[in-house]
């Protein structure tokens, strides 16, 4: 059986960046990468799936200058980790630097995540609190699929394995929809994968977003703006109702017969 790369890895310098952005010494190297995993940790505790307030952290990326980290949060419920009057930061802010232990110096910054139904993690996120819910995982799936192709993706797929609807043998099930070319090095390909703890064992979930090609020297194609009328298809503006339609018809006809 084939073996897929991580997508996100194999096009790291290419069309993704590293989270973690810094150099160091061969020696304390150990330690800074210990400490980027401590940071991360913290933040999920806080502020993550299992937190009372769910600020749906998306990305952590840490930056070091001297003795200064910078960390920026992409978040879909920025105000949650801000706070009011900004106390959310502070709190953060103090917790970070006990963590660290020392008088550490950390700036945070938040950045809210601008779509967040095409955002892979965010994606896994939600399927996996529907899952420990007990809803059926072909609703949940389809229902992020529809979520995602309004927001302007060009292709989605998303994996769930284990034991599904509490059957007694594990499987995998799969479904995609658009194009989501892994091979393909320029393509905008981000990808997640989430744990649900439900009564009957552990369900993962995967999913690969397709948001576009960039090539280099061009800027990346924006999303197209998302509609407010979230819950409809938007294929179905274009369509009459099918009692309009019979009117209609129904209309040419008895024309017709008139004429004759």
């Amino acid at each position: 059986m084939g073996q897929k790369i991580h997508p996100v890895g194999f096009r790291l310098g290419i069309t993704h960046e590293h989270q973690s952005r810094w150099f160091a010494v061969p020696d304390r190297y150990p330690e800074l990468l210990q400490e980027d995993y401590k940071l991360r940790q913290y933040i999920e505790q806080k502020l993550g799936r299992q937190a009372q307030n769910n600020a749906g952290i998306s990305e952590v990326r840490i930056e070091r200058k001297a003795d200064q980290i910078d960390l920026e949060v992409r978040t879909a419920r920025p105000g949650v980790v801000v706070g009011r009057g900004g106390q959310g930061i502070e709190s953060l802010r103090t917790g970070l630097q006990g963590v660290l232990g020392g008088n550490r110096q950390i700036r945070i910054n938040v950045v809210e995540v601008q779509r967040v139904d095409a955002d892979a993690y965010l994606i896994a996120e939600y399927i996996a609190q529907q899952l420990e819910r007990r809803v059926s995982f072909r609703r949940v799936v389809r229902q992020s699929i529809q979520r995602a192709q309004r927001a302007g993706v060009q292709g989605i797929k998303i994996q769930v394995s284990g034991r599904l609807n509490g059957a007694e043998i594990a499987r995998t099930e799969w479904t995609r929809e658009g194009r989501v070319p892994l091979h393909t090095l320029r393509a905008d390909i981000d990808y997640s994968y989430c744990t649900a703890k439900t009564v009957y064992g552990i369900l993962g979930i995967k999913v690969w977003v397709f948001k576009g090609e960039i090539i280099p020297g061009q800027e990346p194609d924006p999303l197209p703006p998302v509609s407010r009328d979230r819950e409809r298809d938007p294929r179905d503006r274009d369509r009459e109702p099918r009692r309009r339609q019979q009117q209609r018809r129904r209309q040419q006809f008895e024309d017709r017969s008139n004429e004759g």
